[in-house]
């Protein structure tokens, strides 16, 4: 009998397959099987080195059929400034959850970027004000920019602030998306002010100090914390955690190493301080914004729910004749 064969799916092909639209779409899809018991907890794995670090990330999930992907990525901030590498490399495995086929080997580096970038866009859609016009981006990378593409199609954006502890990165942000908005590069002493200012904020970047305070967040903002996806990284000061509603993508995770793991750490709150999981706001099971003047932190560490979602995406599209490399083991 001849073996169907295994996609290998590069990071370009998934670009030109995969839309932020959909992704969103299937995203929230993914967080409601959840919230509604119909999905198995994912789990994740971390080990840190010199630098950086790995993580795996793995879940099975019953959409079209029944997929399990397990997720390599490596994290490292310096490679791009260093060593002229991407900070996330990574492949993610895609099997048939029935019967253990290997489907398809696809670059995590786009999946990883895109997902992250719907999850923002889903959590703004429940938690942020329905008229939210002004955002600051902390972080103008690549998760910068998916962000505030994921953004405009939950909110109608006017005002962008773009902040970037490399100002020449804040400052090309910002020529990027001048014809769709007013863009207003920031340095670190005007973030204060910009943050003033926003009805939603997106931290994306690698920092290990951290840098937005209580003070800085007005009622009603919305923030998606998506920057703190291991132990050691940190953007928000843990008081903000403490007199804020929280909602994580998964509790166990922003528990373990989210910005929740440093309040909880600091003693400012407990696991039990978490409001709701995202998923549980989808499936209608807890409420979403309650009042206008609520600051609510969206803590977002990324789970392999996201990576089903997208990557089930991804290779349906494969499958049925967009490109990729078909080969046997």
């Amino acid at each position: 009998m001849e073996l169907p064969g295994t996609l290998l799916i590069s990071g370009k092909e998934v670009a030109s397959m995969l839309t932020i639209e959909a992704c969103i779409t299937a995203v929230e899809a993914a967080f409601r099987l959840h919230a509604e018991g119909r999905a198995l907890p994912p789990k994740v794995m971390g080990i840190h080195t010199e630098g950086g670090g790995f993580h795996i990330k793995a879940g099975i999930l019953d959409l079209s059929r029944s997929w399990f992907v397990a997720k390599i990525n490596a994290n490292f901030p310096a490679n791009p400034a260093q060593r002229g590498l991407p900070t996330i490399q990574g492949i993610i495995a895609v099997m048939d959850g029935t019967d253990g086929r290997l489907l398809a080997l696809i670059d995590s580096i786009e999946i990883t970027i895109i997902r992250t970038g719907a999850a923002t866009a889903v959590a703004a859609k429940y938690l942020a004000l329905n008229n939210a016009a002004t955002v600051t981006i902390c972080g103008c990378g690549n998760q910068g920019r998916i962000s505030l593409k994921a953004l405009m199609a939950v909110r109608r954006i006017k005002n962008v602030y773009a902040f970037d502890i490399d100002e020449k990165q804040a400052q090309q942000f910002s020529k990027d998306f001048s014809e769709s908005f007013k863009i207003i590069p920031v340095s670190a002493g005007q973030l204060s002010g910009a943050l003033k200012d926003s009805q939603m904020v997106i931290t994306c970047t690698p920092s290990k100090q951290p840098f937005i305070r209580a003070g800085d967040i007005m009622p009603g903002t919305f923030i998606a914390a998506v920057g703190a996806d291991s132990e050691e990284k940190q953007e928000l000061f843990p008081d903000l955690l403490s007199t804020s509603k929280i909602v994580a993508d998964l509790a166990v995770q922003s528990a373990g190493f989210g910005e929740l793991h440093h309040a909880i750490s600091g003693g400012l709150i407990t696991k039990d301080g978490i409001h709701a999981e995202l998923g549980e706001i989808i499936a209608g099971k807890k409420p979403g914004r309650e009042s206008n003047d609520e600051i609510i932190v969206f803590d977002s560490t990324g789970t392999a729910l996201q990576d089903i979602a997208a990557a089930a995406i991804v290779y349906e599209k494969a499958s049925a004749g967009a490109p990729g490399i078909k080969f046997n083991f």
